[in-house]
């Protein structure tokens, strides 16, 4: 076993908890001053209560109970400066902004706690996302390899979207897929095609018996565990919504060859970086997704491409080319992509990264994935 990678998660700034701590104990000052300065018939304590009531929006319980507790004091100054201690008025005023300090401190308690609980499955996530979607190899044969995973919420860092890189005894195969749907649903249907491709794409000579093994592991299980089951009076002509399938590209790349060998099972086409063009790899005889075999009988054809030393390959999934900008207009990928002058993969994928972000506003609508292969020269 390698060693174990620790997650590390963003805390928040010190600086700006300070900054936000300044608001209550300032509000309390103000408070207090301007209480004593105005007229006897003029109260101004009962505003006191929002400084403990804010604090327990960012702060600890500790911290709102404390904060509570100057706000106490200070309306107990207020109510000598201005009466006295036993001032009916002001000992109304105490005991509500006591009982309000207890109910916030008891609610900021709830909030940390469901905060740390939210922490704990973040890292959970993280530490799944990197067992299921391993990384890819920086390099395998002659190809230089780099891939992205952007998530359309920040916070899971998880999805539906996966790839994968295996070498065998003549060159590379990559995958890239999209499991349908969102959730633990779309997670376990890629974990299934992941887990598949890592057990036969070494020992599979050929890629329609590949995808004819990502096929059946489609699906393959309940959510008990048990295999999976069609109903009886199912019928496979209809399309039924709650159906699994996972569409994707199955690549070959032989090391002494300069060509790419496909099997697009309805997913994008790769785009192809040559000499500043950009070109589509659209297959004649696409396959259907992985899962609608039964459905949607077809032939596996794989079908080849010219693959030469300093081309890039782009591999990705469809949350890139239908990301929208505020006018609702899906994202130019070969149109950025022509813009490119570079030849390095992990460069291309940075200025993608941050342009799609850019062109989104800051938040995707679904996972995105990107791989970018280059071939280059064999090793003498």
């Amino acid at each position: 076993m390698g060693p174990r990678r620790r997650v590390s998660l963003p805390r928040p700034s010190r600086r700006g908890g300070r900054l936000l701590l300044a608001v209550p104990f300032a509000l309390i000052a103000a408070v207090t001053v301007v209480d004593v300065l105005v007229p006897p018939d003029v109260h101004l304590g009962p505003f006191l209560i929002a400084a403990p009531a804010v604090t327990a929006s960012f702060a600890g319980p500790r911290m709102t109970a404390f904060v509570g507790a100057v706000a106490v004091i200070a309306q107990s100054v207020v109510s000598i400066a201005r009466t006295s201690f036993t001032d009916l008025n002001h000992t109304y005023q105490i005991v509500a902004l006591v009982l309000i300090s207890v109910i916030v401190t008891f609610f900021a308690h709830l909030r940390e706690r469901d905060e740390g609980r939210v922490t704990r499955l973040r890292s959970i996530a993280h530490a799944a996302q990197s067992v299921v979607l391993r990384p890819l190899p920086e390099r395998a044969g002659p190809l230089r390899i780099a891939s992205v995973y952007l998530a359309a919420e920040e916070e899971a860092q998880m999805g539906g979207d996966l790839y994968a890189a295996a070498r065998t005894g003549s060159g590379t195969r990559l995958l890239i897929g999209d499991a349908r749907g969102k959730g633990l649903d779309a997670i376990s249907e890629a974990s299934l095609v992941l887990g598949a491709f890592r057990v036969t794409a070494r020992r599979e000579r050929e890629l329609p018996d590949l995808v004819r093994h990502l096929e059946a592991g489609v699906g393959s299980v309940e959510e008990d565990g048990s295999p999976a089951q069609a109903a009886p009076d199912a019928d496979p002509a209809v399309d039924d919504t709650d159906e699994a399938f996972v569409t994707a590209l199955v690549l070959d790349v032989p090391d002494d060859e300069p060509v790419v060998r496909l099997v697009n099972c309805g997913h994008p086409p790769p785009l192809l970086l040559r000499d500043g063009r950009v070109i589509p790899l659209e297959v004649s005889h696409p396959s259907p997704p992985l899962g609608l075999a039964d459905v949607f009988s077809s032939d596996v054809e794989v079908e080849e491409f010219p693959y030469d030393v300093g081309d890039v390959l782009l591999l990705y999934t469809d949350g890139v080319v239908e990301a929208r900008d505020h006018t609702r207009a899906f994202y130019p990928l070969a149109e950025r992509l022509t813009a490119w002058t570079g030849e390095d993969p992990p460069a291309l994928l940075g200025m993608l990264r941050s342009d799609l972000r850019a062109y989104v506003g800051g938040h995707l609508g679904d996972d995105a994935a990107l791989v970018a292969v280059q071939r280059l020269a064999p090793n003498p």
